[in-house]
């Protein structure tokens, strides 16, 4: 036996018309009010952690990242923060790609100029022969 009642979609309706959401879950609303005066110290170049400490002085429960993120979304209208963009390698291309040998350069004539081509550096190890010897002619004398 299956009895399914029909939802009353007349008493949804006044639910939804009559629903106030939470004020603690609004967004800035403890802020908007301040709007005017926020402007205004951004204006003297005030930084948001000291429009932050204004406020929590004059009894408005707040924090320094909440006021950035109210001039980032309000005051600049939603400007995002620019990110560095990066190229990303795949393993797969490396691997690929066969690494070509490259010739070595040719000095056609001394006069002409060539810029200085510096080997690639590799680790710095220690010598270790020349060490032991050091330390042995050290303690010899």
């Amino acid at each position: 036996m299956n009895t399914s009642s029909s939802p009353n979609l007349e008493s949804l309706r006044q639910a939804i018309q009559n629903f106030t959401p939470n004020p603690r879950r609004v967004p800035f609303n403890n802020l908007k009010p301040l709007h005017d005066a926020i402007v205004e110290l951004r204006g003297k170049n005030a930084s948001y952690a000291i429009i932050a400490e204004l406020l929590m002085q004059n009894g408005v429960k707040t924090s320094v990242a909440r006021v950035a993120e109210y001039g980032r979304i309000v005051l600049e209208g939603g400007k995002r923060r620019k990110r560095r963009k990066f190229t990303r390698t795949t393993p797969t291309a490396l691997q690929t790609e066969p690494t070509a040998p490259q010739p070595a350069p040719q000095i056609s004539t001394p006069t002409s100029f060539q810029p200085a081509i510096k080997p690639e550096r590799g680790p710095r190890i220690a010598n270790i022969r020349m060490l032991k010897d050091k330390v042995a002619s050290n303690q010899t004398s």
